[in-house]
């Protein structure tokens, strides 16, 4: 782990809360074993089918048969596992919460998967080039829900980056940050500011897997990355984006209007739609 002094900067230059990461981490670490037993994430189906992938994630990937797949801030590894269901000759899945990775070796064992064809590693994000068994992956993925832990996205950047291996790419799948500027009831109306950097340090209570979940550590630091700060941050180390495609589906209901159609979330018949997550493939020639 890096020795971060007790206040650093965002590429925006806005202070960054003192003890970010230790609070985050605390929040995660309490809320493995309520991911565990959840319904949400429902680890007996997941057992019996270990596939959790998101249709236009399979098909934006491509083949991942024999081919070797990094993915960064894994949690519990489900999707890590689901690239080995699906045929990658070797995944590695790095969180910083070491209670999240002991549940996915756990589940990686229960699967028939040893450490040479799954393994998990405990590190930070940033420090990944140090913490990785490999240096360089045919694929590093980095799924839903993921960017918003982390102030520094140029350096996210590097890291994964430089964690490519050549004519590999990069793979992320994340929320389109357009849906926090605007009301959380029909997603009509900004209210608000989409360019803010400011860190949004929330006290809650509860997790979006159980929300009556008993809870002790409750503060998290999270930030918002529009989208020409990650593709731009991207396009800084040299790789070469190939696409960039938004998605007018989510997997949550993150405005209070979403209907379930065919499997999915969306706004209801009729409301103007919006992107909801967006995806890119960012390759090293």
């Amino acid at each position: 782990m890096d020795n971060f002094p007790r206040m650093t900067t965002q590429t925006s230059s806005t202070p960054v809360p003192e003890g970010w990461r230790e609070d985050n981490r605390a929040l995660w670490d309490e809320r493995v074993p309520v991911h565990v037993n959840s319904g949400f994430y429902d680890l007996d189906g997941f057992r019996a089918r270990p596939d959790v992938l998101r249709d236009f994630e399979t098909a934006e990937v491509g083949d991942v048969t024999g081919r070797s797949l990094l993915h960064l801030q894994c949690h519990l590894g489900l999707d890590t596992l689901s690239w080995a269901h699906r045929g990658a000759a070797r995944v590695v899945g790095l969180d910083f919460s070491a209670p999240a990775v002991e549940a996915a070796r756990t589940l990686a064992a229960d699967l028939g998967y040893g450490p040479e064809r799954a393994a998990f590693v405990t590190g930070d994000v940033y420090d990944a080039a140090r913490a990785v068994p490999e240096a360089s992956y045919d694929i590093v993925y980095t799924g839903l829900g993921a960017l918003c832990w982390l102030p520094d996205i140029r350096r996210w950047a590097e890291t994964a980056a430089s964690l490519v291996a050549p004519g590999g790419f990069l793979y992320l799948a994340e929320f389109h940050p357009l849906t926090e500027a605007l009301d959380d009831a029909t997603g009509s109306r900004v209210v608000r500011d989409y360019f803010s950097r400011d860190a949004q340090v929330y006290d809650e209570p509860g997790t979006y897997a159980d929300r009556d979940a008993v809870t002790v550590h409750n503060r998290s630091v999270q930030w918002q990355h529009t989208l020409g700060d990650v593709v731009s941050a991207l396009a800084a180390t040299g790789l070469r984006l190939e696409f960039l495609h938004e998605h007018d589906v989510s997997l949550f209901p993150r405005f209070e209007n979403f209907e379930v159609r065919d499997g999915c979330h969306r706004f209801p018949a009729g409301h103007p739609r919006i992107p909801l997550i967006y995806s890119l493939k960012a390759v090293k020639d």
